[in-house]
């Protein structure tokens, strides 16, 4: 229903800021990784939103980025985990962290966030498998074209998400793109 708001920011109490878009003040729960790269209070600010109504309240939530926004909407998708849940995983680690932790099947990454238990854990890496990745997962792991043109190759070639990604973490980091190959598929084999 109300999908951005651009305003002047009037108030910013973690995670709450408060957006006044025309003479209409609307309060929005922000993820700490948005909070922290608001403008200052009475500057100008634009964040994208998802409105959530339940029998006892209306809710809006704003993120800095689109890939931020998406990765909440599938985390509420999953069972037993509601936007404050969904909130907290945002603000416990980043949109890439947490589709590194997805794609390598990390549960103790998500375990640190407040609110997450093991069986949460457990099931937010089963459910979010294969969503975060293909949009985020290539741009979180790799920290260079090179291993971005590896990651690929070992995808192509077979290897799951998981093997191709613990390959990839055992190579020097200035390694070129057939060396680098030949080394994982070596890793790999053993």
């Amino acid at each position: 229903m109300i999908g951005k708001l651009t305003g002047i920011l009037s108030d910013k109490n973690p995670p709450q800021v408060l957006v006044d878009c025309g003479g209409v003040g609307y309060e929005v729960q922000v993820p700490m990784s948005t909070f922290y790269n608001l403008p200052a209070t009475g500057e100008k600010v634009s964040l994208l939103t998802h409105f959530v109504v339940r029998e006892d309240a209306q809710i809006l939530y704003g993120f800095s980025s689109s890939v931020e926004r998406a990765a909440f909407r599938e985390l509420i998708k999953i069972s037993g985990v509601g936007p404050r849940t969904a909130l907290s995983v945002l603000s416990g680690m980043s949109v890439g962290e947490l589709a590194q932790a997805v794609t390598l099947q990390e549960a103790g990454r998500l375990i640190k966030v407040p609110g997450i238990g093991k069986k949460t854990a457990e099931r937010l890496l089963l459910e979010l498998k294969g969503k975060l990745g293909a949009d985020i997962g290539a741009t979180a792991n790799p920290v260079n074209d090179a291993q971005g043109d590896i990651l690929q190759a070992l995808l192509a070639l077979g290897y799951s998400d998981k093997e191709a990604a613990a390959a990839l973490k055992a190579l020097p980091a200035d390694v070129g793109v057939s060396d680098g190959i030949k080394l994982a598929l070596k890793a790999l084999a053993r």
